[in-house]
């Protein structure tokens, strides 16, 4: 491969015009910098990443950490996130946990090696070393939907407690009065607002959030799978249920139609996040939209104005969801209450 000296010899200039040239940090003649870029393209000299980030001190890249790559929701919010950073001039590296806390400190570790300007994390569940992590890593950091209470930094998230109350609400609009819901994973930040959401929204209509009425949840389609078939198996079985996630509510739909059990006739099902398999379910999922591409776009702003030195204080923003009322949710017709 060609190096920097290798063109400033075939340009008969100097190293440093070369640098200044590639770099734009000095201005040279339009004669010297036309004779440098026509013996890059000749040689095909790639610069350095390493290299100018070192004498920059910046990478030009950030990092983002997810619990689980397969999940859609994440792969949505990944995908605007990529867009405004190709957008602002910045790479994104993107790591995937996998859903283990445990293993967000290795890959912390992979970031900081590769010397990261910013990082956006969604954290996955409970793990009492990350605050510590990312203090150490001293970079500007934004959470997305799972809040660190012991952590300084931007924070952008929905307001999931809302968002349930707003199902559960629907739900009863539409005379539902037993209404179970299947829950996500303990440890969860996101998971417990959206269970204690929908014991508030029932609670305020004056229904009964009984213990035998939430089934536990792994915010996986075979998580809602199984809880669908422990909820039907129930001898009084409610006529409509909250699933915390869109997967687990696809999951869900699987084990009604196993069951013989028709959605929405016979059971009314409602979702949350809006990933875009929820519109192609049979039949369309009703759900509670998150707002993903203004939640990814206001990631990387937020980021960028902390590694551009624009703003100093941590900066909070909660987004509002959507109820998205599509075919899997009706008027109540059983006599099963």
């Amino acid at each position: 491969m060609a190096t920097i000296k290798d063109v400033a010899r075939h340009a008969g200039v100097s190293v440093t015009t070369v640098s200044h040239v590639v770099n734009k940090t000095r201005f040279v003649s339009d004669e010297g910098r036309e004779r440098v870029e026509q013996a890059i393209r000749e040689l095909g000299y790639v610069p350095s990443a390493v290299a100018r980030s070192l004498q920059r001190s910046a990478t030009n890249t950030l990092g983002m950490l997810i619990p689980n790559s397969s999940n859609p929701y994440f792969a949505e919010i990944v995908r605007g996130i990529e867009d405004r950073c190709f957008g602002a001039g910045y790479n994104l590296l993107l790591c995937n946990t996998d859903d283990e806390p445990r293993r967000q400190g290795a890959v912390l570790q992979v970031l900081a090696e590769r010397r990261i300007d910013g990082l956006i994390v969604v954290s996955s569940g409970e793990d009492p070393a990350l605050p510590d992590l990312l203090k150490g890593l001293r970079v500007p950091t934004v959470m997305v939907d799972r809040e660190i209470d012991t952590l300084p930094c931007d924070l952008v998230e929905t307001a999931h407690m809302q968002g349930a109350v707003a199902a559960v609400q629907h739900l009863a609009a539409l005379g539902h009065r037993r209404i179970a819901c299947i829950g996500g994973p303990a440890g969860v930040a996101t998971a417990q607002q959206r269970t204690e959401g929908w014991r508030i929204g029932m609670a305020g209509l004056g229904l009964s959030a009984s213990p035998e009425l939430l089934h536990p949840g792994d915010f996986t389609s075979e998580g809602g799978y199984a809880a669908m078939h422990a909820i039907l198996r129930q001898s009084s079985r409610p006529s409509a249920v909250f699933a915390a996630n869109d997967l687990m509510a696809i999951g869900a739909l699987c084990a009604a139609y196993e069951c013989g059990v028709a959605v929405p006739d016979e059971l009314s099902l409602v979702g949350f996040d809006d990933i875009e398999p929820a519109r192609f379910s049979c039949p369309p999922l009703s759900t509670v939209a998150q707002p993903k591409l203004r939640i990814a776009n206001l990631a990387v702003d937020m980021l960028l104005e902390r590694i551009e030195g624009r703003r100093q204080e941590p900066r909070k923003v909660v987004l509002q969801p959507e109820l998205r009322v599509r075919a899997s949710s009706a008027p109540y017709r059983g006599d099963r209450q």
